[in-house]
């Protein structure tokens, strides 16, 4: 009995993963179905949104466990993803021992994301691009680039200290205004509004909307609403602290 409670509580841990690093729902569950049965759960009920985790399995005595997990925190983290994936092929075509998936496990949680400098590349060029698109000048493209590099400095700054995420957002979004304004009253950049939307582009939080929806349309209509509504409270935040920002510097230069 014990060995199959640390079982499941390690196939919850890669639910865990799975969800915390953006997947979709239906992908969790499923997962966690296909893994629960590989390692000789006869049935694996399994509940997610994004919030909370519960699985109930039944062996094959008869026996009947639940676990639940709580989920704090999400982000998006493809490469995690993959490599849960992978994980839950290899227990699926052959169960390994127990000792072994805890070792592929942390191995997922330290998977090396690469290079530091990519991150902030992608913010240089999302930054600078998008004002260009909405019509700005060289020179607001400029100014958008440096903003940005504050932006991603407070978002890093926040993880590090665990800063709750929508606070995050809100705070990110007012530093972030209040730098491009520095950058048109230094007369590096032009046009104030050209430069603000081509950073806000880095915020918006258009993967988890795009998930929300797609857990809808698949019939996960809780957890599509609840990371619907998420992603609708995380634009108030961004436009809350532009405009805290702007009515303290008395609008639009």
């Amino acid at each position: 009995m014990q060995q199959q409670e640390q079982i499941l509580c390690a196939i919850l841990d890669a639910g865990e993963l799975l969800l915390t690093a953006g997947a979709e729902v239906a992908r969790v569950e499923d997962t966690i179905r296909r893994m629960a049965k590989a390692y000789g759960f006869v049935r694996a009920d399994v509940l997610t949104i994004t919030a909370s985790m519960v699985v109930t399995a039944q062996t094959e005595k008869g026996e009947v466990l639940t676990q639940t997990r709580r989920i704090l925190r999400r982000e998006t983290n493809m490469q995690r993803i993959e490599a849960v994936n992978a994980l839950s092929r290899d227990v699926c075509t052959q169960p390994m021992q127990l000792e072994q998936f805890y070792v592929r496990l942390d191995a997922v949680r330290n998977i090396d994301d690469g290079p530091r400098w990519r991150k902030p590349l992608a913010y240089l060029i999302i930054a600078g691009a998008f004002t260009v698109f909405f019509g700005g000048t060289w020179r607001d493209a400029i100014a958008a680039m440096l903003c940005s590099m504050v932006l991603y400095l407070v978002g890093r700054m926040g993880t590090r200290i665990d800063l709750q995420p929508l606070v995050l957002t809100m705070i990110s979004a007012a530093v972030m205004c209040f730098a491009v304004v520095v950058t048109v009253w230094i007369g590096l950049g032009q046009k104030l509004d050209y430069i603000i939307i081509g950073n806000i582009m880095l915020l918006i939080p258009g993967i988890a909307l795009v998930t929300s929806l797609r857990d809808m349309i698949v019939g996960d209509t809780i957890s599509g609403l609840l990371g619907a509504l998420e992603a609708l409270i995380r634009a108030l935040a961004i436009a809350a602290g532009c405009a805290i920002v702007l009515m303290q510097l008395g609008g639009l230069v």
